[in-house]
């Protein structure tokens, strides 16, 4: 994962999910100097509209190249209340180690092998994603174990002469810690949108909106989307 040390990197994928930790690593690849290309993937989630609409609107305010692709086999194979509307959001327990529901089956692998594609084709040096810390106590896919061994893959999967980083630049870093970095960096979260549960506004009780909330409270921040409840998160 060398791609962010010396000269100009060239053009980066992020994965834009039109959430807050993608939009971030959007502009900590910017601010290494990529040119940037946002991929945005629709599978079925229930927030998927708003998603769309935030990501494609993060593209137009960093000025990068955007894409999405639409694809249905995620939601079709279940197992998430993501994508499954028999199975409830749950509220927020930000103490649990459990596979929340939300948990997507190796959704990272899917969104990544896209991701790669489109870089391989486009001649893209990097891929950026924004999991975090917060995210792998719950979501086997987002360790930092997970993103060595899928650099593994793209070094063998791709051809001859193919150099494709894979950057998960926030595996040690709290929620907190992005929302500090992303305000530092001018992040525009107001065209971000983190609910699992509905497209406006925010529920403000699920797992998603409560690490959020929570984040922007440590700062003494207001976030700026609406929400339909505000419950302080700082409380012990």
């Amino acid at each position: 994962m060398d791609a962010m040390s010396g000269g100009h990197p060239g053009r980066a994928v992020v994965l834009a999910s039109g959430g807050m930790d993608s939009a971030t690593a959007a502009a900590v690849a910017r601010e290494a100097g990529y040119d940037l290309h946002l991929l945005h993937t629709s599978y079925g989630q229930r927030t998927e509209t708003k998603e769309y609409e935030c990501a494609s609107a993060q593209a137009e305010a960093f000025d990068a190249a955007f894409r999405q692709l639409t694809t249905d086999h995620l939601s079709a194979v279940g197992g998430s209340s993501l994508t499954d509307e028999g199975v409830d959001v749950a509220d927020a327990d930000l103490e649990s180690d459990e596979v929340p529901s939300s948990y997507v089956p190796f959704r990272n692998a899917n969104l990544l092998s896209m991701a790669v594609s489109y870089a391989e084709a486009h001649d893209c040096d990097a891929v950026f994603v924004g999991a975090h810390s917060e995210d792998f106590s719950g979501y086997p896919d987002c360790r930092p174990a997970f993103f060595e061994a899928f650099q593994r893959v793209v070094d063998v999967g791709t051809k001859e002469g193919t150099d494709i980083a894979i950057e998960a630049p926030f595996t040690e870093w709290s929620k907190t810690d992005i929302a500090e970095r992303g305000l530092e960096l001018g992040v525009p979260y107001d065209l971000t949108w983190s609910c699992y549960r509905d497209e406006a506004p925010a529920c403000g009780t699920c797992d998603a909106c409560a690490f959020r909330l929570q984040a922007f409270q440590r700062l003494g921040e207001r976030d700026p989307i609406d929400y339909a409840e505000r419950p302080d998160y700082t409380e012990p």
